[in-house]
Formats: C-alpha cells, structure tokens, sequence
C-alpha cells in the first residue's frame, strides 16, 4: 500500500507546514481530519519513488559487504525453512523453521 502526506490546516485553509505521512489503500478516500488531533488536513501530491534498472536510485544499491560494513545483519532463508546468518554480528546464527 502506498504511504500519503498529509499537510496540517489552519481553520482558515491555509496550510501550517506541519506535515504527516499515513499508509492507505489507493481505493481509500483521503483524509479530511488528522486521525489524533482532528485538525483540518489535505492530501499534498508527491512525486513517486519508482526505481528500474536505468533509475539513478539504483546507482547507490548497496552491496552485502557495504550492508555488513554499516552493521546490518541478512539471513538467508534455507530449503527446511530455516534461516542462517549470511553476515552481521548481532542475531542469532541461525532461526529454526516456525511452526505452522
């Protein structure tokens, strides 16, 4: 599902700068109140973030070498359902298959 910004209102109309983002299907009607505050909200078009493969956001994919260089962890799954640490040193080295 797709993530929406939403911009904070005055009673006025005007907008305040005080944005917020809110995860909706695209069938749903957009917001009209601010689901905690109930203030007066408008939907703001954004551009999407669509990457192919001669997309610029590619360019910057990070390797396995570079994701364990920052400190991330990836499991990869195994053929019994398993999971074994490929790289990283936090987790543990493997997470047996959960029962179904």
């Amino acid at each position: 599902m797709p993530t929406y910004v939403y911009e904070v209102l005055t009673p006025a109309g005007e907008g305040t700068g005080r944005h917020f983002e809110c995860v909706q299907s695209m069938s749903d009607k957009a917001l009209t109140k601010h689901p905690q505050t109930g203030e007066p909200v408008r939907r703001v078009p954004v551009l999407p973030a669509i990457s192919g493969q001669m997309s610029d956001l590619r360019k910057g994919k990070l390797s396995d070498r570079k994701l364990e260089k920052l400190g991330f962890t990836q499991y990869a799954r195994q053929r019994d359902g398993s999971y074994e640490r490929r790289f990283g040193k936090f987790g543990t080295p493997t997470i047996p298959k959960a029962d179904e």
